[in-house]
């Protein structure tokens, strides 16, 4: 803190090699007056900067005999009050930059240095990498039997690793090459040389491909020849294919690049995923794209579309609906017979295509669609690896939730599309997970977007670029208070869990989070109804809080002349409110369950579409939060919250998609005082990398403290 102090200056090097070393002195309070020679100041009579000489040389000695304990070359220069000249030697240099330098610094002392020190050059390895195919060939094929060779790369030049070990060899520290100074520390060359003597990389197709996108392999450089340079710069190129005239639907412009996108990405070797947001257009885009592959002679094996059991029926619709000239069959139902001959478009379900994996794997099909791909999300499931297994010439992933919870679920849709290309689970968890999700590393972040970017097309209904004709999408958060009596259930059931998870060792893990999660289910049902906890009694609106304002909700709805869509978690509450809004307002909710056929569901959905009486559909939000259409629906409301956000927009893109003409008002019921209104800050407050949420469903709460978990759960005021 000190007015006046020293500033030591280093200039470029002599012919020698080594940096003159000079100290001068600054007056901090008056940046007019310019800096004094070391030696003048230490001869002065008069004052200077205004003060007493003598006064300025004792702070002025006082600091620099400190620096001087740092760096040794500042005691002759001191002893000799600047008559003697110092230097600092190329490897002493390396020292003063790293470590020294920084030191000074925190002493107040100013370090002034030439414009070519100011522009280090730093080496690293770099990996060339040149391919013996010719450039004829397959996207992969090109990638096969690279051949490596290691360079050094300083600044914007490269140098072969023998010219580098030459030298190293000649100099060491700071050494000038080619009008810049390069570092060489002795730890950096040690490194750099372990590296330049490694073996060449053994890589996959796939892998050398995903290190020619990223530029970087194993924290080295990685560069390719230009015939390689051309495949991976192709790989972003869209064939202008013209869309088939059968399509019985106008199209719009990011549909037909969607279409051109996956066409140029099959033909090329690759799986593809598309990832647009719900309600974009995802089936019939894949459907025009088989419809031209059809025409183009490309499917002369059938397609098998594997979606979940609610889409079965509004596939093969669409497919009647959009493109008459293919030939779609539904393989569901117990009268199930699988036929191919003659068929375009077999169309089946997740829970068919692993009970039936063995009739599937023995056909021959051209291509594999995944619709609502998450549904592989999770790698060890028995209905994952068998839907991985059934084979196919090409694959196509559809999902407008690619990350729902985890990046190792981006992971498993890239296992089916384009199978070893992210590498195993183990490796991506090390190189893109953990980075990622626990230390939001944003150069990992880079790296996978650039590994995945030419196999992936993410586009958003909010993107006004994409799609400028759809409504806004208008969120509320309803917040509701709590009765006396689900007051009081609350803190009784709060204060009894929690001195049970007081005495449960912290250790066991698996136990402790079940106990959280029994104790999140219960403090949800009281908030959602003293009837859902206790089991006993009559669904009136006056008895919950949440239940009164959802009432009072819907029936402003209902005078509006509007539709709605109700998400419940429980099937039981879902019940509860088919007696309640029967009982308050007169109105029979229709309620969409996984308990239903699919006959059912889909005469229902219909019904809920084109019948104006039809007016609120509850819906268990595990069973109807992905595939359904109902645009008729231009409001939403989430009596309970999953606090998912992606689970919670899938539900909520039901009502919000094309066809929509009206603003969707979406209405997320939350109790006040509760835990309900403290996770949802948590939530709203971080949002997480990539959009990423912080768990699966509210597993992750129990991952908190018991400290935390009281503050969480108590009840405010």
């Amino acid at each position: 803190h000190a007015g006046i102090v020293p500033v030591l200056r280093i200039e470029d090097a002599t012919k020698n090699g080594n940096f003159p070393l000079m100290i001068d002195v600054e007056d901090r309070t008056d940046v007019l007056s310019g800096t004094k020679p070391f030696e003048i100041v230490m001869r002065a009579t008069k004052p200077i900067f205004g003060r007493p000489a003598e006064d300025v040389r004792t702070g002025l000695l006082r600091a620099l005999t400190i620096a001087a304990e740092y760096m040794p070359a500042l005691a002759g220069i001191i002893n000799s009050k600047g008559l003697v000249a110092a230097s600092v030697s190329p490897v002493a240099m390396v020292e003063f930059l790293t470590k020294t330098a920084p030191v000074l610094d925190l002493l107040g002392i100013h370090i002034v240095l030439p414009k070519s020190l100011k522009q280090l050059a730093y080496p690293h390895v770099k990996v060339k990498a040149s391919s013996a195919k010719k450039d004829g060939a397959t996207y992969l094929r090109l990638f096969e039997m690279l051949q490596f060779s290691y360079e050094i790369a300083i600044g914007d030049q490269t140098i072969s690793a023998q010219e580098f070990k030459k030298l190293l060899k000649s100099a060491s520290g700071l050494v000038k090459f080619r009008d810049q100074y390069v570092m060489l520390s002795a730890e950096q060359a040690s490194v750099l040389l372990k590296k330049l003597d490694g073996k060449e990389p053994a890589l996959t197709a796939q892998e050398a491909l995903r290190a020619a996108l990223t530029g970087e392999l194993n924290g080295m450089e990685f560069d390719v020849d230009e015939a390689l340079r051309r495949a991976v710069e192709g790989l972003t190129k869209i064939d202008d294919i013209e869309i088939p005239s059968g399509v019985r639907a106008t199209l719009r412009p990011y549909q037909e690049r969607g279409i051109r996108w996956m066409y140029s990405t099959l033909e090329r070797g690759f799986g593809a995923v598309l990832a647009d947001d719900m309600g974009l257009g995802k089936t019939i885009q894949v459907l025009t794209l088989l419809l031209r592959m059809k025409l183009d002679g490309k499917l002369d094996k059938p397609t098998l579309v594997v979606c979940p059991t609610t889409l079965v029926s509004n596939w093969l619709k669409e497919c009647e609906r959009f493109t008459p000239e293919l030939n779609a069959s539904v393989y569901h139902g117990l009268q199930r017979q699988l036929v191919t001959k003659g068929v375009d478009l077999v169309i089946t379900s997740y829970g068919i295509a692993r009970r039936d994996l063995a009739k599937f794997k023995a056909k021959p099909w051209s291509v594999l669609v995944l619709d609502e791909a998450q549904n592989i999300k999770n790698p060890d499931t028995d209905q994952t690896r068998a839907v991985k297994s059934i084979p196919a010439d090409a694959r196509i992933a559809m999902s407008g939730t690619p990350v729902e919870n985890r990046l190792t679920e981006l992971w498993s849709l890239f296992d089916f599309v384009n199978k070893g290309y992210m590498g195993g689970l183990k490796s991506f968890k090390e190189q893109f997970s953990t980075p990622i999700e626990k230390f939001r590393d944003a150069e990992s972040v880079e790296r996978l977007r650039k590994s995945t970017a030419p196999f992936i097309l993410r586009r958003l209904k909010t993107d006004k670029a994409i799609i400028s004709d759809l409504p806004d999408k208008i969120i509320t958060d309803e917040y509701c208070a709590l009765s006396k009596e689900q007051a009081a259930l609350y803190e009784n059931e709060v204060r009894r869990v929690m001195d049970i998870i007081d005495g449960v060792d912290e250790s066991k893990k698996f136990e402790r989070s079940g106990i959280v999660f029994q104790l999140i289910t219960a403090l949800k049902q009281i908030c959602n109804h003293p009837v859902h906890y206790t089991k006993k009694g009559e669904p009136l609106a006056e008895a919950s809080g949440k239940a009164e304002r959802f009432v009072a909700l819907v029936q402003t709805i209902l005078e509006n002349r509007e539709k709605t869509l109700v998400f419940t978690q429980y099937k039981e509450m879902g019940d509860l409110l088919v007696t309640m809004l029967r009982h308050e307002l007169g109105e029979e909710a229709l309620f969409f369950h996984g308990s239903i056929s699919r006959a059912k569901r889909d005469t229902m959905v219909e019904e809920f579409q084109t019948n104006p009486a039809r007016r609120v559909m509850i819906i268990s939000l595990k069973a109807g939060g992905t595939g359904l259409n109902l645009t008729s629906a231009a409001n939403v409301v989430h009596y309970d919250l999953w606090w998912n956000p992606a689970v919670e927009n899938q539900a909520t893109d039901r009502a919000y998609r094309i066809g929509q003409t009206k603003n969707v008002q979406v209405h997320r019921l939350i109790t006040l005082a509760t835990f309900e209104e403290k996770i949802n800050a948590m939530i709203q407050s971080k949002q997480e990398l990539a959009n990423l949420t912080v768990g699966a469903g509210e597993q992750w709460i129990a991952e908190f403290s018991n400290k935390q978990l009281r503050e969480i759960f108590t009840l405010g005021r």
